[in-house]
C-alpha cells in the first residue's frame, strides 16, 4: 500500500493508505501541478502548468504545454508508465489535460482526466 494523497488520516486515526493505481493518479496531480522549483531536494520537479494557467489562453500555449508536459512525465513518471496518448485542450478558461497510459507493472490501460481553470 500506497501513502494517500493529499497526506490525511484514516478512520483509525493512521496514515491513510491507498491502491496502486490511485496512487500513480495522485502522483500524476503532484508532477502537473507542481512548478519546477518548489521541492527542495528536487528543483526540476514539476510541469510549469500552473505558470501557464494565467496566461493567454490559445492553441499554440496547448500544444506547447502537450510537448512540455509529455518530457515532463517521461522524465519523472517514465518508470511507472507508458503514456500512450495526452492531449491538452484549450476551450475558453480551461485547460483540460487527457492522459492515456499503460501501467508498466500491471499492463493496466487508464485514462485520466485533469482540469485547471483559470478564474
Amino acid at each position: 500500500m500506497n501513502i494517500d494523497f493529499p497526506l490525511q488520516f484514516d478512520s483509525r486515526g493512521r496514515t491513510a493508505t491507498t491502491d496502486d493505481a490511485d496512487h500513480i493518479r495522485d502522483m500524476l496531480e503532484q508532477l502537473l501541478f507542481t512548478n519546477p522549483g518548489e521541492r527542495v531536494n528536487r528543483p526540476n520537479f514539476g510541469s510549469g502548468l500552473l505558470q501557464q494557467v494565467f496566461a493567454p489562453n490559445s492553441p499554440e500555449l496547448a500544444a506547447a504545454l502537450q510537448f512540455t508536459l509529455q518530457a515532463a512525465l517521461q522524465q519523472w513518471l517514465g518508470d511507472l508508465i507508458e503514456v500512450q496518448a495526452l492531449e491538452v485542450v484549450s476551450e475558453d478558461a480551461t485547460l483540460r489535460i487527457l492522459i492515456q497510459y499503460l501501467v508498466r507493472r500491471t499492463g493496466d490501460r487508464r485514462y485520466e482526466v485533469l482540469e485547471q481553470r483559470n478564474v
